[in-house]
């Protein structure tokens, strides 16, 4: 794969899960309308098996189904760390089972017959959650990476100098000098490709850097 190539967003996918083969083939049909690519699954199982798609999604999850229901599944993924989008589509829900829905992280609870302009409109708002979420995620690894190749005392200057301490308070708190302090400080800001103190701190903070205790 060339540079290019890999530098195209990968196009979204919308996993549709229900156990009737009508609904899937309906709600395939219908996205295709609008040019989303759809894969379909009979259970939560086989979705589970299959092997997920490097690209932005959402999931269109039934309710009630054989064996495993739609909304034991979504707490289970919840509980992995599985941030996939869910719109729950069902014929049997009630208000207390959509505020359960809501309140557990899905994006839309629509009973059937549903609208499918409201469905539509559902599922192209948790592409574009996944597709933010996916874009912080890379940020936060580029930044990562930077972070990692500071030397030690770059990093110990950086943490210091995003609570706000003085050259001589870190140069104090270090041992070294205050000339050591600033030369460390400039280079950390150069690798990690800060061009003032507050995008520095911004960055510790999408790191999550731990305190001097650490």
């Amino acid at each position: 794969m060339t540079a290019d190539a890999a530098s195209i967003p990968a196009a979204p996918i919308v996993y549709i899960v229900d156990d009737d083969p009508s609904i899937r083939a309906a709600l395939e049909d219908l996205l295709a309308s609008v040019g989303l690519a759809a894969t379909l699954f009979g259970s939560t199982r086989a979705f589970l098996e299959a092997a997920p798609a490097d690209a932005p999604g959402c999931l269109v999850l039934d309710v009630r189904m054989p064996g495993q229901s739609g909304m034991e599944f979504h707490g289970q993924m919840v509980e992995r760390g599985n941030r996939l989008p869910v719109v729950f589509v069902t014929g049997h829900g009630d208000i207390a089972m959509s505020v359960r829905a809501m309140k557990a992280g899905a994006i839309e609870f629509l009973a059937k017959p549903f609208d499918n302009q409201e469905l539509l409109d559902a599922i192209h708002r948790g592409i574009a959650l996944d597709e933010a979420r996916r874009a912080e995620d890379r940020h936060r690894a580029t930044l990562k990476g930077r972070f990692d190749a500071l030397a030690d005392g770059e990093k110990a200057v950086m943490a210091g100098v995003v609570k706000g301490l003085l050259n001589k308070q870190i140069a104090g708190m270090l041992g070294v000098s205050e000339i050591t302090v600033k030369v460390r400080r400039r280079q950390a800001m150069l690798k990690m490709g800060a061009k003032s103190l507050p995008e520095l701190v911004r960055m510790s903070d999408a790191l999550a850097i731990g305190s001097w205790d650490d």
